[in-house]
């Protein structure tokens, strides 16, 4: 390992590049839902090492200089491996959408990795020798991750954090400071073996001290996540029961193929499966979960539909269902400018909608397309079909529908943002209605649902999540999955959900506090530090 790290601080140009995109590359394999950690332990110290021997140039060149290339390489190899899932989507489209693929995974991967450039360069020119470089990097790196997650409209998939978020034990500690804040810690543990090699004058025992720390802050995540799990009590709702239907339904990607009658005959048919002949069915379920992009054309253009739905409904019974919703002016038009939302409707037995949710995080390129006047010179137009794309909706809010506790609603990748699923206080649940079928057959789908599970960890609210094609999850407010439909498995999923955690979750308290505390004071100390022999 003394021969790796002499390597890499040695290396410049092509070689290096090449070897730190392959570290960032391996890094990769410890997002869901592979969790291989031994690879983030494996790859940063490289991004470490890298920069000891990264030279220091005047000007601009200090900023972006060997140093944000180091960091950009990194980013590159991690990004391209982690979401190269996300070409499973052109697969879907055909066409001229196959070639612009590979050019568009690594496009994504090269703009995200911007934000570990730029890291990258910061952290060098706060460069000191010994243990603090690696407070330096993680410090630095995780503030890049936050800006990732919160800048020109925010894309956390796969922060450096979830790796430590690999089985129910480790979930835990995100009630206590956040994904942000796991993101802080990993790449502060998984940099640690950067300071056993190389050897320099330091005895053996000295230079494995941080690791073992690193091993021993492990440990006590795990311990803290089993105490957790076995002592928080947790109480079954006895005034709500849910069924979520996965259908499988393939028409959502062609509003001009899809049949209405045979989508709607399917939905139904599916929500009233008796799997055994005392089974009620849907007498007793309070409420009736249906994904997102199930139809392929708006309910309030099909009254039929409606009416069968309402017919379907015993009396006590809401239906939640992914919908598009065609905004109506006070003359009872469409609105002219509007092309309509991507939403939650809650539809009561008589066919009336009484409640409804907006979607306010839209993603780009796939339900907007930014500088759409260029694009569509070129024949693209964004992924998710329908009239001219989706409007955003009016913010994230708590639901209160009649005969149903308080939700948070959050339609697809919505669930990925840390923190901001808006204020729990006063909710009994969240509900997620998502369709990954985009990306059905890659690692998509169970990555996607991994990170929902995380929202379940953080607010202490149990998690109800139905999926057009996978994956349906219930999770309890401990992100413990309670019951579960794989991936293109077609069926329905009955569970009585939890009451959330009483007294909530520190995290719900502080919020990304013990992550900005965390960061902060590990970039004051590395400026600190490099001040200081400068200054003398």
């Amino acid at each position: 390992m003394t021969w790796l790290a002499e390597t890499v601080m040695l290396s410049h140009g092509w070689r290096r590049f090449a070897i730190v995109l392959a570290a960032g590359a391996l890094a990769a394999a410890s997002v869901p839902p592979f969790f291989f950690l031994p690879a983030l332990f494996l790859a940063l110290p490289i991004w470490v090492w890298a920069l000891d021997g990264a030279e220091r140039r005047a000007g601009w060149g200090r900023l972006f200089g060997p140093a944000f290339g180091i960091g950009l390489a990194f980013g590159v190899g991690y990004f391209t491996v982690a979401l190269h899932w996300l070409g499973a989507a052109f697969l879907q489209q055909g066409g001229l959408f196959l070639l612009l693929m590979p050019f568009a995974i690594l496009a994504l991967a090269g703009v995200l990795a911007l934000f570990w450039g730029l890291a990258s360069a910061l952290a060098h020119l706060m460069w000191s020798g010994g243990a603090l470089r690696v407070v330096t990097l993680a410090s630095w790196l995780a503030l890049a991750e936050w800006g990732r997650g919160h800048l020109f409209s925010g894309f956390p998939f796969d922060l450096l954090g979830y790796a430590l978020t690999a089985n129910d034990q480790m979930l835990q500690l995100a009630s206590l400071v956040g994904t942000y804040g796991l993101t802080f810690l990993a790449a502060l543990l998984a940099a640690s073996p950067a300071l056993i090699w190389p050897a320099d004058q330091r005895g053996l025992v000295r230079r494995l001290v941080p690791f073992f720390l690193a091993m021993a802050a492990i440990a006590a995540q795990l311990g803290y996540g089993a105490v957790r799990l076995e002592t928080t009590p947790l109480v079954p709702r006895t005034d709500f029961t849910a069924r979520l239907v996965q259908p499988m339904i393939l028409d959502h990607a062609d509003w001009s193929q899809g049949e209405p009658e045979a989508i709607v005959s399917r939905l139904v048919g599916l929500s009233e499966t008796r799997p055994t002949p005392a089974d009620p069915g849907l007498d007793g379920v309070t409420a009736l979960i249906w994904p997102e992009s199930v139809f392929p054309f708006f309910l309030s253009s099909y009254p039929e539909g409606l009416a069968r739905i309402a017919r379907m409904l015993p009396d006590d019974t809401l239906l939640l269902t992914g919908a598009p919703r065609e905004p109506i002016g006070d003359d009872g038009l469409p609105l002219p400018d509007n092309p309509g939302f991507n939403s939650i409707l809650v539809i009561d037995s008589a066919g009336e909608t009484v409640a409804s949710y907006d979607k306010a995080h839209l993603v780009p390129f796939g339900e907007y397309l930014p500088f759409q006047g260029v694009f569509r010179l070129f024949g693209i137009n964004q992924f998710v079909p329908g009239t001219n794309g989706w409007a955003p909706g009016d913010g994230r809010r708590l639901v209160s529908p009649p005969g149903l506790p308080p939700f948070l609603a959050l339609v697809c990748y919505e669930a990925v943002f840390p923190g901001d699923i808006g204020d729990p206080a006063g909710a009994g649940f969240i509900l997620n209605v998502t369709n990954d079928a985009w990306f059905d057959g890659s690692i998509g789908p169970e990555q996607h649902a991994h990170h929902a599970r995380l929202r379940a960890v953080e607010t202490g609210l149990p998690l109800l999540r139905a999926a057009n094609s996978g994956v349906t999850l219930a999770v309890d407010p401990l992100g413990r999955i309670t019951g579960r439909l794989a991936a293109l498995e077609t069926g329905v999923l009955d569970v009585v959900p939890s009451e959330p955690l009483s007294g909530g979750t520190l995290f719900n308290r502080l919020g990304d506090l013990p992550f900005w505390l965390a960061v902060l004071a590990g970039i004051g100390a590395s400026a600190l530090a490099a001040w200081r022999p400068r200054r003398a």
